[in-house]
């Protein structure tokens, strides 16, 4: 009898807590949206950007930018509101009405953080989703364009290709990615060799910081603008717009992309590439390797394809004199190589058939989206035979866990690794991502996919960076740590990692500009601890 009276009043206990939950949920919502309209100073009426979940868009739109199905379920934690700001006021109401009513705020511009920290959260949260801002004005006088947050970089190269043939900017291969996140982490892409990193081209920025104010480079200072250029600026502020330099690019590049199995030399020619990739091919010349467990000639047999995919700024001629004198083992002929402009270059290197319109750089939504696990490491000293054999056999028998190598060297190695934020310079030959994709739902099939990419990671130890264990920030890995109290010590597990001996900087700015840490969620930057 007591028994059954405790279960009542537990239940009953239970029903007044989650109404009390659910009611002090709807009071905050309804406070916020009241305070966002109170702040906004726009002729666009706020209203026109806000969804809550009673709105009938409000599925669609947060998941039109979730690049990640892992983050698409019914049980992933939903934002009580979405600011999908068309103005800049927008973005400063979100800011401070966020802030004023204690709720996590989550930065989306294109949603390519590969473990959804820009759109998914433990705790009451807001998106302020960034797409509608995505204006680009591209200024040939001097070089320069001003690229509004919520653009995506196949925008900013077709917007670049409209303006000029001669012209470029070094950022990433895939069309998709929104600007305002890739270059606040780094911005990596084919032409680093050439000209380093999206940061490493980046003049000016306008944010919005913790107290709502719109600062520039001028206005913001110099601690804060080292900070956001690969930092993560979501740990300080929401970017607004980059001003990026322009690169100057040959009227023709060449490309090629040649596929060699274990049964073709592969191994040798991954154990050459990695002795001349970085510090003696030259810096006009990017060759990525793509690897990958596939099926073999025979049925029930197993092998590894490494694709050898090149970009070089420059014509056909060159490249094969090039290729002759420093890497005469890949075999690379003519017929190998196409010639193309370098917007043009772009669409091979995003596996689209040669002669694809440029408006596929316009489409904003990936070809194909799929639940997915990426992490990283950095390469210091060539991988021996020994080693590339035993990787091959582990690709083998896990069979979905890909690779690419990225080349490092060129002007990289010229740029102090204080320069910015990203620390990654001198002294690495490679960088690693692993990748695993899948298609099929359940917590089951993910747990497997997650667990294979881990075993790989773990088994790569021997063969890469060491204390710290280096990652790369736009490749987003909760795995490497997370700051569940925000505390500096928990920080530094995954700071390090990302950026060496910058994180502490990185603290010291974060503690200035933001000291009650608004901007926070699970690898942001921590303050220090007093």
């Amino acid at each position: 009898m007591e028994f059954s009276k405790c279960i009542i009043i537990f239940s009953l206990f239970s029903i007044i807590f989650f109404t009390f939950s659910a009611a002090n949920s709807a009071s905050v919502e309804e406070n916020f949206l009241q305070c966002l309209s109170m702040q906004s100073q726009s002729s666009i009426a706020i209203s026109e950007a806000i969804y809550t979940s009673s709105n009938a868009s409000f599925s669609s739109v947060l998941q039109s930018y979730v690049r990640n199905l892992r983050f698409a379920t019914p049980t992933t934690l939903k934002p009580l509101v979405i600011v999908a700001a068309k103005h800049e006021s927008h973005v400063q109401a979100t800011v401070i009405c966020s802030k004023k009513f204690g709720l996590q705020i989550r930065i989306r511009s294109g949603g390519h953080d590969y473990d959804g920290l820009s759109y998914v959260s433990n705790v009451p949260f807001v998106i302020l989703d960034m797409f509608n801002l995505r204006s680009i004005n591209i200024s040939l006088t001097d070089e320069t364009a001003w690229v509004q947050a919520g653009a995506t970089v196949g925008e900013v190269y077709y917007k670049i290709a409209e303006a000029s043939k001669i012209h470029g900017f070094p950022a990433g291969v895939c069309p998709t990615l929104g600007v305002g996140g890739h270059f606040s982490g780094g911005g990596y892409g084919n032409m680093m060799r050439k000209f380093g990193l999206s940061v490493d081209n980046i003049v000016d920025a306008q944010i919005v910081d913790v107290q709502g104010r719109i600062l520039d480079r001028k206005s913001m200072g110099e601690d804060l603008f080292w900070a956001i250029r690969g930092g993560g600026a979501a740990s300080f502020c929401v970017i607004l717009s980059w001003k990026i330099k322009l690169v100057q690019v040959p009227e023709t590049v060449t490309v090629f992309r040649v596929v060699k199995t274990l049964e073709q030399g592969a191994t040798d020619l991954v154990a050459k590439w990695q002795q001349v990739a970085a510090d003696k091919l030259d810096q006009d010349l990017f060759i990525r390797l793509i690897i990958h467990a596939v099926n073999g000639r025979k049925d029930g047999e197993k092998t590894v394809k490494v694709s050898f995919v090149a970009i070089f700024l420059g014509q056909t001629e060159k490249l094969l004199s090039l290729m002759k004198q420093s890497f005469p083992e890949l075999g690379i002929q003519k017929n190998d190589c196409f010639e193309m402009r370098w917007v043009e270059s772009v669409l091979f290197w995003f596996d689209q058939p040669i002669g694809t319109p440029l408006e596929v750089l316009l489409n904003r939504i990936p070809k194909s989206q799929v639940s997915l696990k990426r992490k990283s490491d950095y390469v210091q000293e060539p991988i021996p035979k020994t080693g590339l054999e035993s990787i091959w056999k582990l690709m083998i028998e896990l069979g979905e866990v890909g690779m690419q190598w990225n080349p490092y060297g060129g002007i990289m190695s010229e740029i102090p690794p204080t320069e910015t934020p990203f620390p990654h310079r001198a002294g690495n030959i490679f960088k690693i991502q692993y990748s695993a994709n899948w298609n099929q739902p359940g917590i089951e099939v993910t747990n497997r996919y997650l667990n294979l990419t881990r075993t790989f990671y773990e088994a790569m130890t021997p063969y890469v960076s060491k204390n710290p264990r280096e990652a790369f920030l736009n490749y987003r890995d909760i795995d490497i740590g997370s700051n569940t109290n925000g505390t500096y010590e928990e920080g530094k597990i995954y700071g390090v990692k990302y950026f060496k001996n910058n994180f502490d900087r990185l603290v010291r700015v974060k503690t200035s500009v933001d000291p009650d840490n608004f901007f926070t969620y699970e690898q942001s930057i921590p303050i220090s601890p007093s």
